[in-house]
């Protein structure tokens, strides 16, 4: 059993303490060898000395995506070459990515993060489990690969690419977990549907991530697969899968304080927040050699707290994710997130998870197009039950987003289903 109940369940003071000794520890080593740094430092009046523990986080500046970008690929490195022994990267939409590099003991850490995760959804090293994120340049797999193994399961390294492959594996070898994003794993369940074979699959647990999903859509998953689906949280920035995971009472996800320090911030102030509040992730990683960063703007919206839970661990749980920053759509001067909309067509019945909104600029006005998929009893009625559902669906959505949408019935399997991140969004006010 991978948890470490002497980290998770240490009071407040004992991991204050404890984060306070590697935060100095680390603006001590990003200070001395990351001239990046250095100079934003000093351009703070800041020496590594003014850091005497979290208390003085704030002293501290903020590193963004952009600092990563600036210093490509190996800017912001604080170890030698010859200690790095793997590289990661994102895709940019700038052009260029964003690199991440590991040094042994970081991937060490990361390994036990993301088994100390897998044992919180229930998975055992007695447990055979499905790694269908994408391996490569991609933190997903290889992150979800290298926890389970540390756990000691039994690993079936997937990835993505062939869906039919995977159900027949999934049946033929037992498969008892699997790791991906949340909207593949609906498009499985929809490929176990048309086999009929949901009834012979083994599966009992579903670590997902990587994109942001609602409640609705985890009990969707449950229901449609008899499993229970876990929530697992990270970014290659920090480390990749294994940041935060949710436990079996799903209030939260649980941050591993000890190697990531969270702050809320408001992303227009740059304040904290007060607990419970809407605002933007930051985190400061405390344990990295690396690429250790100081105070990184995730752009994820989320609250916070410090409470214990009813699962005996004391570290911090962020609430389910809201959206992004720089996802939120501006329409009509309404900010619109397309989480809201997923939530939404959820609390419906004869309406899937599965949706396209489309933003234009018509005349300079703005314009928004949803495209859901309902049903297939809904196009043998007639055409008022579409009509019906049309209008229906059209005032959830307004009220949920407060604005008024054009609303377009396409029937089941219609829209494309991605393996990897959903694209739920195509805004052509960025195409002209």
């Amino acid at each position: 059993m991978i948890w470490n109940e002497a980290r998770e369940c240490m009071s407040r003071d004992e991991l204050a303490h404890l984060q306070s000794a590697r935060l100095v520890k680390t603006v001590d080593r990003v200070y001395h060898n990351v001239e990046y740094y250095r100079k934003k430092m000093q351009q703070a009046g800041l020496e590594p000395g003014d850091i005497k523990g979290i208390e003085d986080i704030d002293k501290l500046p903020y590193t963004t995506k952009n600092d990563l970008r600036d210093t490509y690929p190996f800017g912001l490195f604080a170890a030698p070459q010859s200690e790095i022994v793997r590289i990661h990267a994102s895709s940019g939409t700038t052009g260029k990515a964003t690199v991440v590099g590991y040094t042994r003991k970081d991937l060490e850490v990361w390994s036990e993060c993301v088994a100390r995760a897998m044992t919180m959804a229930g998975v055992t090293r007695n447990d055979i489990i499905q790694v269908a994120y994408g391996y490569g340049l991609f933190t997903g797999g290889l992150g979800a690969h290298d926890g389970a193994q540390k756990l000691g399961a039994t690993v079936v390294p997937m990835s993505t690419g062939n869906t039919k492959k995977l159900t027949t594996m999934m049946k033929d070898f037992g498969a008892t977990a699997i790791a991906c994003t949340p909207s593949y794993l609906l498009h499985i369940a929809e490929v176990l549907e048309e086999e009929g074979s949901i009834d012979e699959i083994k599966l009992k647990y579903a670590i997902c991530g990587a994109e942001p999903w609602t409640e609705n859509m985890r009990k969707s998953i449950e229901e449609k697969l008899h499993i229970k689906a876990f929530d697992i949280y990270g970014l290659s920035e920090i480390m990749g899968p294994g940041v935060a995971c949710d436990c079996e009472y799903h209030k939260g996800l649980h941050v591993y304080e000890d190697h990531f320090l969270p702050e809320i911030i408001d992303p227009e102030t740059l304040k904290p927040v007060a607990e419970g509040e809407t605002g933007e992730l930051v985190f400061t990683t405390i344990t990295k050699e690396g690429i250790p960063l100081i105070r990184y703007r995730t752009k994820d919206l989320t609250s916070i707290s410090y409470d214990k839970c009813e699962c005996g661990r004391t570290l911090a749980r962020i609430s389910r994710f809201k959206g992004r920053s720089d996802d939120m759509l501006i329409i009509r001067g309404v900010n619109v997130f397309p989480s809201q909309v997923e939530a939404a067509l959820l609390e419906m019945s004869g309406t899937t998870p599965h949706y396209m909104m489309i933003v234009d600029r018509v005349n300079n006005l703005d314009t928004l197009e949803i495209q859901v998929e309902v049903e297939e009893r809904f196009f043998s009625d007639e055409i008022r039950e579409l009509e019906s559902l049309t209008k229906k669906i059209g005032h959830v959505i307004q009220t949920a987003i407060g604005l008024s949408a054009k609303i377009k019935l396409v029937e089941p399997k219609s829209l494309e289903r991605s393996m990897g991140k959903a694209v739920h969004v195509i805004d052509k006010r960025k195409l002209v």
